[in-house]
């Protein structure tokens, strides 16, 4: 099934003049707009040429009781912690203590891929695959056991996988090569992880708000002071968020895995301004070494690595505003993201906790800095459609998605959201592990909404379909099978449950 969550915001209001107006306004009515619809709860700081352009918080560091997010609110800044990483590999191989060409092996010899190097690691071009891998099946033999930086190397050995590719071949994102550059960041310099990133990183760029907390504590741990906590949306028509760490699957990952190195770290918008002005003024690596870091890595074949890495830091394609780095930070209810235009001296950073847009938003964010035109966000009418469904009945529901495709100033209708929401009703996505919950009744009626709306598209009718069937109406189901098929005869996977229902249940 093609299911796709989220619509790009491209154009602004038509006809608003960007001149108009001071960027600190029109940047607040583009925030405005993401809280009115439900889009933003969290806290962004907008910087150009050392100058505070924007600033400020919106929503809940805890929905439960109602504690507002504010500007020295610290949030788990997810993976931007692996450019604290990174930094400290640079920092070690400018003072002649590695080679980031050097194989992992020289430093870690128990390590079981001696073609990979730090290059690799630092790139996400090194094959490996995810640590769930070789971690899993301990895990569930060992239920109560949770796993460190200290567990790492022998559980590699123990259970050593095959490589997804060859090293340098293609490019993945994977949290398992800063765990094995935290390990050699302890190995080269003598201290722990922590406190070297403390020492040589946090305190020369003068972030005092900023420390580690391991990913079992930001997830099962409920009396962290002055700290925002994930938040997830658990259907689309939900009105409110739920705390990550309320769902017993999220507490039982995160207290198994309590690896270093990729994600670990919580901060404020303002510290990591002050990260950001200690690479400007070069106190934590010199100008070539950040030029360096800033130059996609280059595959095997001479080509840049797809999702255009550096050492570190990912690289914008689009040079048009100027040179942007970037990385981005996600986890179980949270989003963040610090975007850096090195060529205008502009930075972004903004942190969610209860949304997985930061990079889109802080995208958006640098284009109206930069007198780009971007669009109002609007609210989803396929989830204000699944509200009132679930509540008042599909007549109620049909009239209210009606009224509001009018209002395409404030609303709009995705295809892909209403498949997606079709497919909630049915109960087949899960990624929480929650209890079962089946509405084949809406789910029909959604995707037969979709249909409807739609009706050039195979997609919604085989999803239409699908529904049909997990509802009991195998008749229908198959009508609309040969719909599916007819309009897109590459639908193999509908061809083939087609052919099994019409074997079951021949035409008379």
């Amino acid at each position: 099934m093609l299911k796709k969550v989220f619509i790009v915001y491209i154009l602004f209001i038509a006809g608003l003049p960007v001149t108009g107006q001071s960027k600190h306004d029109i940047i607040d009515s583009y925030f405005k707009a993401l809280v009115q619809n439900q889009q933003f709860s969290g806290n962004v700081l907008v910087i150009e040429n050392n100058r505070i352009v924007y600033e400020k918080s919106f929503g809940y560091a805890d929905y439960t009781t109602k504690t507002p997010n504010t500007s020295s609110i610290r949030f788990p800044v997810a993976s931007i912690s692996k450019l604290l990483t990174a930094t400290a590999i640079l920092q070690l191989k400018e003072k002649g203590l590695l080679n980031i060409t050097d194989a992992v092996n020289h430093y870690l010899p128990d390590f079981p891929y001696p073609e990979i190097t730090l290059r690799h690691l630092l790139s996400h071009t090194s094959g490996l695959p995810p640590y769930n891998a070789f971690f899993d099946k301990e895990k569930n033999e060992q239920p109560g056991k949770v796993f460190s930086n200290n567990d790492f190397m022998p559980g590699i050995v123990r259970n050593k996988q095959a490589l997804i590719y060859q090293p340098g071949e293609k490019g993945n994102y994977d949290n398992i090569n800063f765990i094995l550059l935290a390990l050699i960041v302890e190995k080269v310099s003598g201290m722990t992880y922590p406190a070297y990133i403390k020492k040589h990183i946090l305190q020369p760029a003068g972030m005092n708000e900023t420390s580690l907390l391991p990913l079992p504590e930001q997830f099962n741990r409920a009396d962290i002071n002055n700290f925002a906590f994930p938040h997830v949306y658990l259907h689309p028509y939900d009105s409110m968020p739920v705390k990550s760490n309320s769902i017993p699957y999220v507490r039982e990952y995160w207290h198994a895995y309590g690896f270093n190195g990729f994600g670990d770290y919580i901060s404020t918008t303002r510290d990591l301004w002050k990260f950001d002005q200690a690479l400007y003024n070069n106190r934590l690596l010199r100008k070539q070494t950040l030029e360096e870091a800033f130059i996609p890595t280059k595959l095997n074949s001479g080509e840049n690595n797809p999702d255009a890495f550096g050492l570190g830091w990912e690289i914008e394609k689009d040079s048009s505003l100027g040179k942007m780095v970037y990385h981005s930070g996600a986890a179980m209810g949270l989003s963040s993201n610090i975007l850096r235009n090195i060529t205008k001296k502009q930075t972004v950073i903004l942190f969610d906790n209860a949304h997985f847009n930061a990079h889109e938003n802080a995208t958006n964010v640098m284009k109206l800095l930069n007198d780009q035109q971007v669009d109002m966000p609007k609210k989803s009418i396929a989830n204000v459609y699944g509200a009132v469904l679930l509540n008042k009945g599909a007549a109620a529901a049909k009239e209210t998605l009606f009224i509001l495709r009018k209002d395409s100033s404030n609303y709009y209708l995705s295809e892909d959201e209403m498949n997606t929401l079709g497919y909630d009703f049915m109960g087949n996505n899960n990624p929480y592990h929650l209890p079962e919950k089946h509405l084949y009744k809406q789910a029909v009626e959604t995707l037969k909404m979709n249909v409807e709306l739609f009706p050039g598209s195979w997609n919604a009718y085989d999803s239409y379909a699908e529904a049909l069937l997990a509802d009991g109406q195998k008749e229908e189901a198959i009508k609309m099978y040969k719909k599916s098929v007819e309009l897109n005869p590459g639908n193999e996977s509908g061809k083939k449950t087609l052919q099994k229902l019409l074997q079951q249940n021949p035409v008379k």
